[in-house]
């Protein structure tokens, strides 16, 4: 990019800045220490720090903190159940000014026409929207996903200037047993970051996923194996999402020698989450109450992410960066008074300021082809034991359990006295007809079901219950909607949010997503399950990369062994 003139005469202070940030304490994470300096922003960058500055527009800062505006490392936008614009508006006012994303969730509902329609979205928002291309579309040979990318899909996206590099490999037995496809696509993003994704990998395993080629990880569960993770050369993303909630079990990871190579991210997070805890900003505060300092908290949202992905242009407060800045009162709340981006008012006091969008482009069509004559969620009994997935509170690993089923007529049957429900992958990408089935324990129901097309990551549609009768009640109102949440008492539908764009988002407000996802948890809660978010919780039932056990439309899948399962031991 070619200096203007004129920039640099702002900087030498001969010609007045645009903007001038005066009399606060920047924190400069440069070198982990506050100065009293004025910011001089001009053409949207910091031209200048000092006392000596003028500008055609003056803000007093005086008595507060600037920041460097927050990078999120990793996350899924569509996991907030609203667009982009919609998304910007709940994490910007609280002062996360850079996202790196990875849309592989539409993707693997619409392949490259949903990631074109995430960077067309995204455009000219007042959140820089990067993009990792998405590396497992399908996550894996073992699930129905609506699109497959190879290689040279990928390395089309390589042109686009919002596109960093290859998102998280799931596909980690792919990368070890050096698959040539998964290898293709690593290969094709080679100096570039790329992302990894090796859920209790270690040892020779672990040794092999980063001769690979993976560069991060951010599935760590403990400090052991996250601390094996940067020993052996990985970067470490510390995750607090919605139903991962990983930080403060990971806290005693980082040390002085370690955390400069560590970043947070929010991966995947819901409204009501998004909206009330906030996202980095929560991370910052746990940090801190966690005894980290201020200033070392704030590096693993700012400068260490943006130099993992080579962001040379933010993720500081200095000459030549961006002002993407956060103006706070104390360092232990973050709380966010102002957010310039650009130099920039954004948000002020927690609230958007209004902002001129471009018109929203159209979705891709829905995808919706259920043949719901061909839809049988019968089990015939075939056996004394069954494997049963196992719901792990505030997480997204599960475990795996072998018991008696109950029996009726000779059929499988929920048994809620035990907490074992019935659950069923309805593929919906393809009109099929096919049905993987299961049992759950840990969903809490005593009744009824919930069913959902958000279903990580092949997003097919779930759906778990009591009885058959309320399962198909909930699966036929979540397709009918084009896709969605809904809960469901026998033929009665209790409750329901409509995600028509991929069966992913909603197009409405995020206030109206967070309510519509609010009355279905209530609805849910109603029926007995007592998780934090039991869709959440539904959602991840299906992503067949996380251990110990889950279910696809193709059946269950034994993730350690990396294999489909039958369901009677």
């Amino acid at each position: 990019m070619m200096i203007q003139s004129s920039l640099l005469a702002a900087a030498r202070g001969e010609r007045p800045a645009d903007v001038l940030l005066q009399g606060g304490m920047v924190a400069n994470v440069l070198t982990a220490e506050l100065e009293r300096v004025d910011v001089a922003v001009a053409g949207g960058r910091v031209v200048g720090l000092g006392t000596d500055y003028e500008a055609s527009h003056v803000v007093d800062v005086s008595g507060r903190f600037l920041l460097p505006g927050y990078l999120d490392a990793h996350v899924h936008i569509e996991s907030s159940l609203a667009t982009p614009p919609e998304f910007a508006r709940a994490v910007v006012p609280r002062g996360t000014t850079t996202v790196v994303c990875d849309p592989h969730e539409i993707a693997n509902v619409h392949g490259l026409a949903g990631i074109d329609y995430m960077l067309r979205s995204s455009q000219g928002l007042p959140l820089s929207v990067l993009v990792m291309a998405s590396s497992c579309v399908p996550a894996t040979p073992m699930g129905t996903a609506g699109a497959q990318l190879d290689a040279g899909d990928l390395t089309s996206l390589l042109a686009h200037d919002r596109v960093l590099g290859l998102a998280e490999v799931m596909n980690f037995p792919g990368v070890i047993g050096g698959h040539p496809d998964v290898l293709a696509k690593i290969d094709a993003f080679r100096g570039r970051p790329i992302d990894g994704h090796a859920p209790g990998v270690r040892g020779a395993p672990l040794n092999a996923y980063i001769v690979g080629g993976p560069l991060s990880d951010h599935e760590c569960t403990t400090p052991e194996e996250a601390l094996e993770k940067l020993r052996r050369g990985l970067w470490l993303f510390l995750r607090e999402a919605t139903n991962a909630r990983n930080l403060r079990d990971l806290v005693p990871t980082l040390t002085p020698q370690n955390r400069r190579r560590v970043a947070l991210c929010t991966d995947d997070r819901q409204p009501p989450d998004l909206l009330d805890e906030g996202g980095i900003d929560h991370m910052l505060r746990v940090l801190v109450e966690s005894g980290i300092e201020p200033l070392e908290a704030l590096r693993l949202a700012t400068l260490n992410p943006a130099e993992y992905f080579g962001l040379r242009d933010r993720g500081a407060i200095a000459p030549g960066r961006r002002a993407d800045v956060v103006v706070v009162s104390d360092l232990h709340s973050f709380a966010a008074e102002e957010v310039f981006v650009g130099g920039e008012p954004v948000a002020r006091s927690g609230e958007a300021l209004p902002w001129n969008l471009p018109a929203p482009p159209t979705p891709p069509p829905p995808s919706m082809q259920v043949p719901w004559d061909r839809v049988d969620l019968s089990i015939p009994a075939r056996g004394d034991r069954v494997r049963v997935i196992r719901v792990v509170p505030d997480q997204i690993v599960t475990d795996a359990i072998l018991t008696p089923p109950r029996v009726v007529d000779g059929l499988v049957a929920a048994d809620p006295v035990r907490d074992l429900m019935k659950i069923a992958v309805i593929e919906r990408h393809t009109g099929s007809g096919r049905v993987g089935l299961g049992l759950v324990h840990g969903m809490g129901l005593t009744e009824g079901a919930l069913a959902s097309t958000v279903a990580h990551d092949h997003h097919n549609l779930i759906v778990v219950g009591a009885d058959d009768r309320s399962m198909l009640s909930a699966a036929r109102a979540v397709a009918s909607g084009g896709g969605g949440l809904a809960v469901a008492r026998g033929d009665a539908i209790l409750s329901a949010l409509p995600l028509p764009v991929g069966g992913l988002m909603s197009d409405r407000p995020m206030e109206a997503v967070r309510l519509g996802l609010e009355a279905v948890i209530e609805a849910a809660r109603g029926l007995g399950s007592d998780l934090h978010d039991p869709f959440m919780a539904l959602s991840f039932l299906g992503l067949e990369v996380i251990p110990t056990l889950k279910i696809t439309d193709r059946g269950l899948v034994d993730v350690d062994a990396f294999q489909l399962v039958d369901l009677w031991v």
